[in-house]
């Protein structure tokens, strides 16, 4: 999103949480838009060209599915064919969602461009593959980019090969979207409070000049709180029917009444920010004069009297000479009489120097 947009974006990361079933994603689709997502993310890709043979599930993975199979065993499993991708991208489109997919290499992008996506998102894990990065650039398209497991350096390298291919491919935004977006991550699932490094929006958005959101896998919203408070716009949460469904990322993602919730906490934690500028509300507006004081006599003041700080009381509600501007009562002189506990009007006032006020 453009960074002077007030917008939120809220993505459901469905990624293969469908369990490789076209008939669940659709199902997702629905739920995401029930639950009042803006986009549906899924993850296109061939489980051949993703994982060898011999590649080790990562932790968490062994944790929630089979110990016994392989990672690019389980990754089978959770492909979909590639005439599904028409029916969800279509079925996100008649339900007022963008529809949108991480690629894994040139295939899956050549693939995404055929069903009309509109905009990109990068795992964390192909941040470094400049390559891959360049072939998503000069689609033109927006992309949102997450930057888990790496340094600032690696994503300055990141940023500027798309920047570079982006020089010879013509990126035109759909509302909301910024041409790149970067976005705090940290790999691990469910990931620890502690390990949110959530003072890496700012740094990174000043570093690069551009919108920085958040790919949150923590158990609750604080994080996004927080995140929404240094100026991330951009969410994404991990998205789910039922986390009891078997699956590599089902336990650790959100069912969409779940959902619903963090997206209203995160609303109403950016609706209590404001606009970044000090000035009373409307309702304190209402309130300011019973609660501000004016000036009033501390004593009986005969006319010819020179008023001195000792001769001024504040009282509520405000009238007359504020309290701000009892410095204009002292030294001038009292023209009829005033009653202690009466309200200062300059108009019954001369100046010091002899002339009307």
């Amino acid at each position: 999103m453009n960074p002077t947009d007030d917008r939120v974006i809220f993505i459901a990361e469905a990624g293969v949480n469908h369990n490789g079933s076209v008939e669940m994603a659709l199902q997702l689709v629905v739920a995401a838009k029930q639950a009042g997502a803006d986009c549906i993310k899924f993850q296109t890709f061939r489980a051949d060209e993703v994982a060898s043979a011999s590649a080790p599930k990562a932790a968490y993975q062994l944790e929630t599915t089979d110990r016994r199979e392989s990672q690019l065993e389980m990754l089978r499993k959770l492909e979909l064919p590639d005439e599904a991708w028409p029916k969800i991208a279509n079925a996100c489109r008649e339900a007022g969602l963008v529809f949108l997919s991480t690629p894994y290499g040139p295939r899956d992008v050549a693939l995404l461009e055929q069903v009309g996506v509109i905009a990109y998102k990068v795992a964390s894990g192909q941040l470094v593959e400049t390559i891959f990065l360049a072939r998503v650039a000069r689609t033109g398209k927006p992309i949102l980019l997450s930057t888990g497991m790496a340094t600032l350096a690696e994503v300055a390298e990141a940023v500027q090969c798309i920047r570079e291919t982006r020089k010879t491919a013509t990126a035109h935004p759909p509302a909301g979207f910024a041409s790149l977006t970067l976005l705090q991550c940290t790999t691990d699932y469910p990931s620890r409070l502690e390990d949110a490094n959530l003072g890496a929006i700012p740094l990174m958005a000043n570093a690069f000049g551009v919108p920085v959101g958040y790919s949150d896998h923590t158990e609750d919203a604080m994080a996004a709180v927080v995140a929404a408070s240094l100026g991330a716009r951009i969410f994404e949460k991990h998205f789910t029917l039922d986390r009891r469904l078997p699956g590599p990322d089902q336990s650790s993602s959100v069912e969409p009444h779940e959902f619903a919730a963090y997206a209203s906490t995160v609303r109403r934690a950016i609706q209590a920010l404001g606009k970044g500028l000090k000035e009373p509300c409307e309702r304190e507006r209402l309130n300011l004069r019973n609660m501000r004081r004016g000036c009033v006599a501390a004593r009986d003041l005969p006319a010819g009297s020179v008023i001195a700080d000792q001769d001024i009381l504040f009282r509520r509600p405000l009238w007359g000479v504020r309290a701000a501007d009892a410095e204009l009562l002292v030294g001038r002189t009292v023209i009829e009489n005033i009653p202690s506990g009466a309200y200062f009007d300059l108009r019954a006032l001369v100046a010091g120097n002899g002339e009307n006020s």
